[in-house]
């Protein structure tokens, strides 16, 4: 446990968006690997910006590039990551900057803990469950990583030998193997806007 240090803070909440001219938020990508979150958060992002709202995406492969990479895929490193991952996106909420997640995050607990920081800090966490049949998923299989774990090749693959809790009650929840990608990216920029996450 750290002791002996202090929140050190100069600006309110509602300063730093009327000085950066927007709300800050996060929407919280999950589903299964080859559901499509990371091609919807690429074009939502890309949608954001060119209506200049400042957007950022963290993808899992990217993010353990860098920031986790120290961290394998057993349950306990999972929790780290996606821990990591939530404070990350806070801090981005807190910046007045729509925070774009793409993670599998396959444990509820981790998403529910995601969302506790976000809403202690009176931060809005939107969640977005990308969903898609195992089976099509499996189709899809960009990386090839589904026949890596149906071969024993990769261990606690999400999906194979590892579950994915699916959230019950996510704010958006899109289904791609029945809505293309633009149609999800349209579907998620309706919602910022008819719950007014996009201005001040």
């Amino acid at each position: 446990m750290v002791t002996n240090i202090t929140w050190h803070h100069n600006l309110t909440k509602e300063e730093r968006d009327t000085l950066n001219g927007q709300k800050g938020a996060t929407l919280w990508l999950t589903g299964l690997s080859a559901s499509g979150k990371s091609t919807i958060a690429c074009g939502l992002e890309r949608l954001l910006l060119n209506k200049g709202v400042h957007s950022y995406r963290l993808d899992g492969d990217n993010i353990r590039f860098g920031l986790n990479k120290d961290l394998g895929f057993s349950e306990k490193d999972r929790a780290e990551n996606i821990r990591r991952i939530s404070e990350v996106s806070k801090l981005f909420a807190d910046a007045s900057s729509i925070s774009i997640t793409s993670f599998i995050s396959p444990y509820k607990a981790d998403r529910e803990l995601a969302r506790k920081l976000h809403e202690e800090s009176n931060l809005p966490f939107v969640e977005i469950h990308v969903d898609v049949p195992l089976s099509v998923a499996e189709e899809r299989d960009p990386k090839g990583l589904y026949k890596k774990a149906r071969e024993g090749l990769i261990k606690n693959f999400t999906g194979i030998d590892d579950p994915y809790e699916a959230p019950e009650k996510p704010e958006i929840y899109l289904n791609t193997s029945e809505f293309s990608i633009n149609e999800c990216v349209e579907a998620i920029y309706e919602y910022l806007v008819e719950h007014k996450l996009l201005s001040i």
